[in-house]
């Protein structure tokens, strides 16, 4: 993870860059038929079919982890961004392909026991290698993998969870670790 080893500094000016230029270009195709039409035909394969008249998730996920990174702390930021690399996409994995009970709208059991149990293990492993201490270890990740999988299945009014899963993982972790004593 390449947040790992640039200064914070350094990752706001490359997502600004990428903010600027991707969600300004997303705002332009939706006012132009034929940047629209290009973009689809370019972009249309790894693009969901509701995104084709409105803004892509891509979009909001850039803009949800720009505002993550200006605020929160670096450890929190990693761990929120671990989240959104392994949970988000294995709990739409296992829910689509294996998710039979349906708890929130499309979000199935399935899909949310497996942001769960993703939450859990990159928890535990993220604060392992930062020597978080051993005795609240396990149930900082239990907690952290319900605030993560919570974060991945419960809609925030309207907002794309593209944007609310990596807001609200952060300000959940940011609470769990103000806590359990660590002020970061």
């Amino acid at each position: 993870m390449i947040f790992q080893v640039i200064s914070k500094t350094s990752a706001l000016v490359i997502l600004g860059v990428g903010l600027f230029l991707f969600v300004g270009l997303d705002l332009l195709r939706q006012r132009y038929k034929a940047l629209n039409d290009l973009a689809l035909h370019v972009f249309g394969p790894v693009m969901r079919q509701n995104e084709a008249h409105k803004l892509a998730g891509t979009s909001f996920l850039i803009t949800g982890v720009t505002v993550v990174v200006a605020i929160f702390p670096h450890e929190i930021v990693s761990l929120t961004l671990l989240f959104l690399c392994f949970a988000d996409p294995l709990a739409s994995y296992v829910g689509i392909r294996f998710g039979k009970e349906k708890i929130l709208g499309n979000k199935t059991i399935q899909g949310f026991l497996a942001a769960f149990v993703t939450c859990l293990i990159c928890s535990y492993v993220y604060l392992s290698l930062l020597n978080f201490p051993p005795d609240r270890l396990l149930i900082f990740s239990l907690l952290a993998g319900l605030l993560g999988s919570l974060a991945e299945l419960i809609p925030i009014a309207k907002i794309d969870d593209n944007f609310s899963l990596p807001v609200v993982s952060a300000i959940g972790l940011y609470v769990l670790f103000y806590f359990f004593g660590f002020f970061v």
